[in-house]
């Protein structure tokens, strides 16, 4: 059984989808803000498609981030 790419029914490309997610994930900005960057970087895409994105997308890139930092022996803290 193969595995499917859950990026497959977008005419996006996958890096785009990650970058403007992990910009409105990692950094304190607005959806508007995030659209705005990416207009600034040549990516013409609405507030409206971040939101879906994150909504569809941050799930899954929240657990890749966590098995990451939970893979690690030492992550984050004082001591």
């Amino acid at each position: 059984m193969t595995k499917h790419s859950p990026f497959r029914y977008f005419k996006t490309s996958p890096e785009v989808i990650r970058l403007a997610v992990m910009l409105y994930v990692r950094f304190p900005l607005s959806l508007r803000n995030v659209e705005d960057l990416l207009h600034e970087r040549g990516i013409d895409i609405s507030h409206e498609t971040v939101r879906f994105w994150w909504n569809r997308f941050g799930p899954m890139f929240a657990l890749i981030i966590q098995t990451y930092y939970l893979g690690r022996k030492e992550y984050g803290g004082l001591s």
